[in-house]
């Protein structure tokens, strides 16, 4: 067992160093970028990659690699605040539902039973049809759909928790249902729900650049790195590059992230790791 941990602590280690450098890399974006990221230089439009451009240029002569430097910071940020959204809210609904029981409880089940009836990216394609597009409104759009796992995950570990005896042991000493459920039930669960926002940053960030990608998140001129793509489609053939750079940049922090959280997962429940 102690391999396994130890095994796990490393991979965890490689991997947070990876995912801080970029999150270095895209705070810092604007410093390390060539070019500005929204200047046009017509001369230069569509210029394969070279000791100037070394990502190459898109339609209107645009660096590139500044671009990508200079979008990661929102895809980044974007990404962290749509998960603080998605495990704040989801966490509060998750224990209310379970503790209090009862009516609340019916009546919560039945809304996240509503959201959880249509396909995640459906809805929030409905939802900022509906509110308009805009990176606001899509991050508020996919927050709607993905607390509810958050909410279930909570409220069935605060159900089976509530009745515990150092819970009833808290209760005959006079506390607070929120003392209860914020000093002994939530540090029980808080957990699972970190190893579970860990593992969602990645699905998160593909389906912000995805909805991106349909015009639907980051408008123009703004760099980001899902529009790149929706910008590129109509040169895949013409001017590759277009689309080869930001993908990659995509896959690889997606990679990062997602294997940050298997390692999450499996420091803090080390059985998930045994083979």
């Amino acid at each position: 067992m102690s391999r396994i941990k130890n095994k796990a602590a490393i991979r965890l280690g490689i991997f947070l160093a990876l995912a801080l450098l970029l999150i270095g890399i895209a705070v810092c974006g604007p410093q390390l970028a060539p070019y500005d990221p929204l200047a046009s230089d017509y001369t230069a439009s569509l210029s394969s990659p070279d000791d100037l451009h070394l990502f190459g240029t898109d339609k209107l002569g645009r660096d590139i690699l500044s671009r990508i430097l200079c979008g990661a910071g929102s895809s980044f940020f974007l990404t962290f605040l749509m998960v603080v959204l998605v495990t704040v809210i989801g966490t509060l609904i998750g224990l209310a539902a379970g503790y209090k029981g009862g009516m609340t409880d019916g009546i919560l089940m039945r809304l996240m039973d509503i959201l959880l009836a249509f396909p995640g990216s459906v809805f929030a394609i409905a939802v900022t049809g509906i509110i308009g597009a805009g990176i606001l409104n899509t991050v508020a759009a996919l927050a709607l759909v993905w607390w509810t796992k958050y909410a279930r995950l909570v409220r069935s570990m605060t159900v089976s928790l509530k009745d515990r005896d150092f819970v009833w042991q808290a209760r005959y000493g006079g506390a607070s249902e929120i003392k209860i459920l914020g000093c002994y039930i939530l540090p029980e669960v808080l957990p699972q729900v970190i190893t579970m926002a860990a593992m969602d940053i990645g699905n998160m960030m593909i389906s912000l650049a995805g909805l991106s990608f349909l015009g639907l998140a980051s408008q123009p001129p703004a760099p980001e790195w899902g529009y790149m793509l929706y910008e590129s489609r109509q040169y895949m053939q013409t001017a590759p590059w277009m689309m080869i750079f930001p993908g990659l940049a995509l896959l690889v922090t997606v990679m990062v992230f997602n294997l940050l959280g298997d390692s999450v997962r499996d420091v803090l429940d080390p059985k998930n790791g045994m083979e």
